[in-house]
């Protein structure tokens, strides 16, 4: 039997439900607290809560694929056998805080953002994008600094790593690459990991001075300062330095004014022969692909950022002079599926 044509929509009200259990499990430490098998009344002893509606909200994180429950139980016996609960290994892996790729602030930050958008919605729709200044320019400046301390560096150890691993691994000049760009870099974990990955690389992280600061120190750290150095300023008005073998750019023209502008001066920075490597959203014309963008990125456009059409990146790139364009779509970034276009500087 097909589903009522009203139950997609139906479903999106209660997506609600799930985002609030997992944002309330994450503030109340459930899944730390479920690192050993625990039945809802030993949890909620221990946590403090209300046994009942820690039992329901324990079956919706069930549900969810995030615990796992002991198989013995069945609804038909709750009364006779406790179920006992333990993190699942994606909850285990994610959303530890002892985790190497604990991620529960950037998942935080971006669930209190895309709700703070929907709720001013209709705002948006009636007044349109306000007009940045230079205060909110500044503004924008110390929230990446700050990002780049925290849910920047989640999602660049979690997501944005693997995926530049993976591109690069389809990009023939990464591997005779001497001098590497990382354009927009925030924390510097891209950059460091193509340097371990390749060991004749150099490597210049630019972005805001503040975020290149929180760089410096994870290259020190790292043990990279003699191969990876940084470069603070802005993209629309300083430079970025030249004779590179390669640029990796990802999501980064989503925030410029002028995004020919900016790839006239990527091609610029490149030595003849040069690549640049171009990752960014870009709205598909299927509806139900554009959908999975749409719902992360419309914030962005109605604030008066740039999201491209699909193709729009490599149209622009072969205007400014970009040669040997190929594009791929990566599915490794966080929220979407992101256009992958490689273009070459010609020699």
């Amino acid at each position: 039997m097909n589903p009522h044509p009203l139950q997609a929509y139906w479903s999106m009200a209660a997506a609600a439900v799930q985002t609030r259990a997992l944002s309330t499990a994450l503030k109340l430490g459930v899944f730390e607290s479920l690192k050993e098998a625990l039945s809802a009344k030993e949890l909620a002893t221990k946590l403090e809560l209300n046994v009942d509606n820690t039992a329901h909200l324990l079956d919706l994180l069930w549900s969810m694929g995030l615990l796992e429950r002991d198989t013995c139980f069945t609804p038909s016996n709750r009364d006779n056998h406790s179920p006992r609960y333990q993190s699942a290994a994606i909850a285990k892996t994610y959303f530890l805080r002892a985790s190497p790729l604990w991620y529960g602030d950037a998942w935080r930050c971006r669930e209190a953002r895309l709700g703070q958008f929907a709720s001013s919605f209709r705002d948006q729709v009636q007044l349109g994008a306000r007009t940045e200044n230079t205060e909110a320019l500044e503004h924008f400046k110390r929230q990446w600094a700050s990002a780049a301390h925290v849910q920047l560096a989640q999602d660049q150890n979690v997501a944005t790593v693997p995926a530049a691993l993976e591109i690069m691994s389809r990009v023939p000049e990464f591997a005779s690459a001497n001098r590497l760009l990382d354009l927009g870099g925030g924390p510097g974990w891209v950059a460091i990991e193509l340097a371990r990955q390749q060991n004749g690389l150099s490597c210049v992280v630019f972005d805001f001075p503040d975020a290149v600061a929180v760089a410096k120190e994870n290259v020190t750290t790292a043990g990279l300062a003699d191969r990876i150095g940084v470069l603070g300023g802005d993209l629309a008005t300083d430079d970025i330095g030249s004779d590179y073998d390669l640029i990796w750019c990802s999501s980064v023209l989503h925030f410029v004014p002028d995004v020919q502008l900016s790839l006239i001066k990527m091609h610029a920075a490149l030595r003849p022969g040069g690549t640049l490597v171009c990752a960014h959203a870009e709205v598909s014309s299927d509806p139900a692909t554009a959908a999975q963008v749409l719902q992360y990125y419309l914030p962005m456009l109605m604030q008066g950022r740039h999201v491209g059409q699909q193709g729009d990146m490599a149209a622009a790139m072969n205007t400014v002079g970009f040669s040997k364009i190929e594009s791929f779509v990566c599915r490794m970034f966080p929220m979407v599926p992101l256009t992958v276009v490689v273009g070459r500087k010609e020699e």
